[in-house]
């Protein structure tokens, strides 16, 4: 009976003792760290990361980062296994595993780097003093430009006259080299003219004749049609023969009258009239030209033969000067 409580005892006590050793033996083994978040995301995500994100533009990088958070993560958590709370070594182990995994981490620069900027300030340098330049080049210009105004006598010519070829009232071919020499003054009109053209006319010759007996100065005049379609020699010929001897008249095809009222700024356009003919809408203007058949003035519908005449003398006095 002793035997059997002594055996019993011993059991009890092996027993004691395994279940002693099995606890320290579990409190000493380290703990094995539980998968983390970042683990999960990276091992769910990363096949569709790799689809998503083209190699070019930092896929490794960007893996590699994961990968480096996660493993940062996971050292943090097994290393503060082992340390102990509310000792000072654990709390030494956890600040420098901190620190070290700050240290892994990237530190991005700022947006603006000091050499972008000073390029951005060289360059708005460059477009204010560009534009300066320019605005005081204007100004100059502007400037010049009115002081040789305020200087010469005149602006300019007029950009009228020029070269033509024509037929005169006796089918003789005409150019302007025909009246150099001469002070010349033009009169665009159509034979067809009911009292318009008939009157400037009138006005013309009297005028001629009233220059030359006052001044002693000779004027050819000179009457050129702008309606060339019914306008022929013959129609021409007969037409200037009422007005004065001395009174030229000239015609030619459709292009060479464009072309001639093109030069000389006159207006024309055929206009229907019920019951009637068709008329010719033109410029009423007469142009006074020198012996180089360069344009002096033109005078209006609103001189009278005497404006006229005393016109014309007065601009081939000042011509002489």
């Amino acid at each position: 009976m002793a035997t059997a409580i002594v055996r019993s005892a011993k059991n009890f006590r092996n027993l004691h003792q395994r279940f002693y050793f099995h606890t320290l033996l579990t409190k000493c083994r380290p703990p094995i760290p539980s998968p983390t978040i970042a683990d999960n995301i990276q091992h769910r995500a990363l096949p569709l990361i790799q689809q998503a994100i083209p190699f070019g533009i930092g896929f490794q990088s960007f893996v590699a980062d994961q990968r480096f958070s996660s493993t940062s993560t996971t050292t943090g958590t097994v290393q503060s296994g082992h340390s102990k709370p509310n000792s000072e070594g654990g709390d030494k182990s956890g600040d420098s595993n901190q620190s070290k995994s700050d240290t892994g981490k990237p530190i991005r620069g700022g947006p603006i780097s000091w050499l972008s900027f000073l390029l951005l300030a060289l360059t708005g340098a460059g477009i204010i003093w560009y534009y300066d330049k320019e605005k005081k080049q204007h100004i100059e210009e502007i400037n010049s430009a009115s002081q040789a105004v305020k200087q010469g006598p005149s602006v300019g010519k007029a950009a009228i006259g020029g070269p033509f070829k024509l037929i005169n009232h006796d089918g003789k071919n005409v150019t302007e080299k025909d009246f150099l020499g001469k002070w010349t003054v033009i009169y665009f009109g159509f034979t067809h003219c009911p009292d318009i053209c008939p009157d400037e006319l009138q006005k013309l010759a009297a005028a001629v004749d009233k220059i030359k007996e006052n001044s002693g100065i000779d004027i050819v005049p000179a009457f050129i049609s702008v309606d060339p379609e019914r306008d022929t020699v013959e129609q021409v010929r007969e037409y200037v023969k009422e007005f004065h001897p001395k009174l030229i008249g000239l015609t030619g095809s459709p292009d060479e009258i464009r072309n001639i009222a093109r030069a000389y700024r006159v207006y024309y356009m055929k206009t229907a009239e019920e019951d009637s003919d068709y008329l010719v809408d033109h410029s009423i203007v007469m142009y006074l030209m020198s012996p180089k058949m360069e344009f002096v003035k033109f005078f209006g519908k609103n001189n009278d033969v005497n404006s006229l005449a005393d016109g014309i003398i007065k601009e081939i006095k000042q011509y002489k000067r």
